[in-house]
């Protein structure tokens, strides 16, 4: 005990002879310490409350505001496809002479048709990669000749129904 004492510095002596004299109980000066440091420590209920309203306002507001703004890419992602299926049968016309028929449908972009004339001229690879669907899963639909134009690319938008509204209308190729 003696090699203890003169490690330890002296102000702790009582503390530890404390300790020793009465196991079970806590010393003063510690639980006082325990005690305050309790006062300090953590966050009140209120204030977790408080935190959980403002992170649930917060997270509704997002919510509310880009909801919307999905709908609209998915829309606007649909007309740049159109748009880049309209610039791959541009460029099949002017190697092959005409459009793909109905038949063969925009497939006709990403691998050759049977019994086209001007094979030859079919661009290696395509014109087009892999044929996109629109945003809602549903393949382009391709009419030619087209009803309102030279030929028409429809998708029938989220609901996949003709003749929608708002975020379910039709996108078609013959409008800006």
């Amino acid at each position: 005990m003696h090699k203890f004492k003169q490690i330890i510095a002296p102000r702790h002596t009582d503390l530890i002879a404390q300790i020793v004299k009465r196991p079970n109980q806590m010393p003063d000066q510690m639980s006082d310490k325990i005690s305050d440091q309790n006062k300090e420590a953590g966050f009140t209920l209120l204030e977790v409350m408080v935190t959980l309203v403002i992170i649930g306002l917060l997270t509704t507001f997002v919510v509310i505001n880009v909801a919307p703004a999905q709908g609209t890419a998915k829309v606007q992602k649909a007309k740049g496809d159109i748009r880049l299926l309209e610039s791959a049968l541009e460029q099949y016309r002017l190697d092959i002479g005409s459009y793909p028929d109905e038949d063969f449908g925009l497939e006709a972009l990403s691998e050759l048709p049977p019994g086209v004339d001007n094979e030859d001229r079919y661009r290696a690879g395509g014109y087009i990669r892999s044929l996109p669907n629109d945003p809602w899963g549903a393949p382009y639909i391709y009419i030619y000749p087209g009803e309102n134009g030279v030929y028409d690319i429809i998708s029938y938008g989220s609901d996949g129904q003709p003749d929608g509204e708002g975020l379910a209308a039709d996108i078609v190729s013959w409008e800006p």
